[in-house]
């Protein structure tokens, strides 16, 4: 290969889709591909278009490299599933990877060969948009989403299945600490110690890489005053040195270029001669590499070994997928929209992942023999509930509207509406014997670039909830939305509150599922709700400072809390309700004492539970397992989540659960750039329940 073509190969170029020439960087990939100086294109799907472009690099270049293309399937193709945050509330890790399966089934198909997902970073911030893309504020939760969709776009881990025409290549993103950006404001600021760094954000990173992922996305922001594009502590030391990652580095949209606004490099020449040497290997929109790196290779400031590398990782990914074999897609064999199995996968895990936060007196499930029922709100008949990156599906194939779902549920029932006007909604409600209120986020208000400074429901929507309440008439409201939101005085008004997120094309049947009990719902909040924007951030996995508050204490002035609000959360991490009622024994342990050595060699502490439903209806819970290093040499959360299952008891039944606690679960990162796990002698207490807030605990020594 000649330096261009290497460098071409570094090169990923933007497709503007089915509108043809003209736009974007079309002509100039159409250009670069002619002339063997390309790598890879994004935003192309459809396999005839796709077809079109890789038949001019195969078969008119010199060497005939195929491109590898590349799109934002984040959570469905032509089938939207509930977006990543609403996955993370099933605590079911099977709920990704059934969703990857078939979104890499529906892409492979159309010419899609890689995906720039799954987004596995941790935020404690819920006004930042793209915490709907993500599962949460906890890393261990995160970890078991992300392997898993890595699995269900690629398969197994060796890598293996990717030439076959149901898979596609993953790609873990932002590497590193995106969900960290000051004031939730997106591509802002990260600065962030070596140790949060390696506790809280790079263990989802560590988990997709252990899974075999093929590809990373390096993020918008600075990781302790580097950005991240530029950062060879985070690419090199970490990811390829320290953790031995042989897949390659993609940019993110033009984040090669932004150095330069960021103060970090001096021009486009520098940029891209700073990110390559920094570990990236791909460039995508910006062309600093492909139209300086002759340069640079000449001026030293960028070596051939290091050009060699970037271009060996992304040739790999093209002969693992079968490229060089198969170049094309069978036309023949496109899928064209979403098939019935496809809908009835979107909508069991759609109703998987929704979390019942309130439900008083049990008005939930309702009956479906009701007579009649108001639906109501903003949302009530809305086709729009795909969420954000919901893939091209979204444009082509309304979701089916939470009324209609309703409607279908309730055959018998008269089923009135109203929308956002709230006189028009009492009207329905005070004529109807329950109410279903639909309020919450446009899919436009939450993911990238839709941050928020007042994360409360949208003007309007409040008032139409108080309306409704004033009639007397029993309502649920449903919320539709993409992050946590402060939930107002309304709150307690509301008989009973189903925390649906956006949740994809089945929307309206999904919810209806739950609201009539066809569905238990028994998922659990990954993230914690705040009482107030002022508060955040708020979070489950928090350290306790010096002066912690104390429950028992609460008039106590000198202590870490706000004077004008209530302490803790509205809603905690893993908190939900469902429709029957289960206890949780006790924690058993197989041991109390444990050698460190012990740990070391490998063995592990088992701590077992028994769980049992005590209601009348068949249900789900889920056990949830919390660790607390009570002295440390560095301070440590309060809770850290190390083991949860989901189980499904029928009334009366009982199972016991086990989790298996290492030196992974028990040990943690200290401030040491160059990387030193510890595990540390000393007392362990292990929290068994429901969710975050749990007080039942027994303790471990290790010495």
């Amino acid at each position: 290969m000649t330096v261009r073509e290497k460098l071409g190969q570094v090169q990923q170029l933007a497709w503007t889709g089915e509108t043809g020439p003209g736009g974007g960087q079309t002509a100039r990939a159409e250009a670069a591909a002619r002339a063997g100086l390309l790598g890879s294109v994004l935003n192309i799907h459809g396999a005839r278009h796709s077809n079109d472009l890789q038949r001019i690099a195969v078969e008119e270049s010199r060497l005939g490299i195929p491109l590898l293309f590349g799109l934002d399937v984040i959570h469905g193709f032509w089938t939207a599933f509930p977006i990543p945050l609403a996955q993370a509330s099933s605590f079911d890790p099977s709920v990704a990877r059934r969703d990857a399966e078939v979104s890499a089934r529906e892409a492979r198909s159309n010419g899609v060969h890689w995906t720039f997902s799954p987004m596995v970073d941790v935020s404690h911030e819920p006004r930042w948009g793209r915490i709907a893309e993500g599962c949460g504020e906890d890393p261990y939760l995160t970890a078991a989403f992300a392997a898993a969709k890595v699995r269900g776009y690629q398969g197994a881990p060796d890598g293996g299945e990717l030439q076959r025409g149901d898979r596609i290549a993953a790609c873990a993103k932002h590497f590193v600490a995106y969900g960290g950006a000051e004031g939730g404001r997106d591509y802002n600021t990260v600065d962030v110690s070596e140790q949060r760094l390696r506790n809280l954000y790079l263990p989802p990173f560590k988990a997709a890489a252990d899974a075999g992922v093929a590809t990373f996305m390096a993020s918008f922001n600075t990781v302790g005053g580097v950005p991240a594009h530029g950062n060879t502590h985070t690419m090199n030391e970490i990811l390829k040195g320290e953790w031995g990652f042989e897949g390659f580095v993609v940019s993110d949209y033009t984040g090669v270029e932004e150095l330069i606004a960021h103060g970090f490099a001096a021009d486009g020449a520098d940029a891209g001669g700073l990110a390559l040497t920094a570990g990236l290997d791909m460039e995508m929109v910006s062309t600093n590499v492909a139209d300086h790196g002759e340069a640079l290779l000449a001026d030293g400031r960028l070596t051939m070994e290091r050009l060699d590398d970037a271009v060996a990782r992304i040739l790999r990914l093209k002969f693992a997928l079968g490229l060089f074999d198969a170049p094309y897609t069978d036309e023949s064999a496109a899928i064209a929209g979403p098939t019935a199995p496809a809908r009835a996968t979107a909508r069991e895990t759609a109703g998987r992942s929704m979390v019942l936060l309130r439900n008083e007196d049990s008005l939930l499930p309702l009956s479906p023999s009701v007579a009649s029922i108001a639906v109501v709100g903003p949302f009530a008949d809305s086709t729009a509930l795909h969420g954000t990156w919901a893939g091209p599906g979204a444009h082509r194939f309304p979701s089916v509207s939470i009324l209609d779902g309703v409607r279908e549920a309730a055959p018998g029932a008269e089923v009135r509406h109203a929308g956002q006007i709230p006189a028009e909604a009492a009207a329905a409600a005070r004529t109807s014997d329950v109410a279903v209120v639909v309020v919450g986020e446009d899919p436009e208000l939450s993911g990238e670039a839709a941050v928020r400074s007042d994360i409360g429901l949208p003007p309007g929507q409040e008032e139409l909830i108080a309306a409704v309440a004033a009639t007397g008439t029993p309502f649920v409201v449903v919320l539709v939305n993409g992050r946590p939101l402060v939930l107002g005085d309304w709150l307690e008004s509301a008989a009973a509150v189903l925390e649906a997120w956006h949740p994809g094309l089945e929307a309206g049947h999904a919810v209806a599922d739950v609201l009539f009990g066809a569905v238990d719902p028994g998922g659990r909040l990954p993230v914690t709700f705040p009482r107030a924007v002022g508060q955040i951030p708020v979070y489950y996995n928090h350290e306790n400072t010096g002066r912690p508050y104390d429950p028992t204490r609460p008039d106590e002035r000198f202590v870490s809390k706000y004077l004008d609000l209530e302490h803790g959360p509205r809603f905690p991490f893993g908190h939900g309700l469902g429709y029957t009622t289960f206890t949780v024994s006790e924690p058993e342990l197989s041991r109390d004492t444990v050698a460190r050595d012990t740990l070391e060699r490998g063995e592990t502490v088992n701590v077992r539970v028994t769980v049992t439903n005590t209601g009348a209806r068949t249900g789900d819970e889920v056990v949830q397992l919390y660790v607390h290093d009570v002295t440390a040499s560095i301070t440590q959360p309060v809770r850290r989540l190390r083991g949860f299952e989901r189980v499904t008891l029928e009334p009366g039944a009982s199972t016991t659960v086990t989790f298996r606690l290492g030196t992974e679960d028990l040990g943690f990162w200290t401030n040491d750039p160059a990387g030193t796990f510890v595990l540390e002698r000393g007392r362990i207490d292990l929290y068994t329940g429901k969710s975050s807030m749990t007080r039942t605990y027994r303790t471990l020594t290790i010495v």
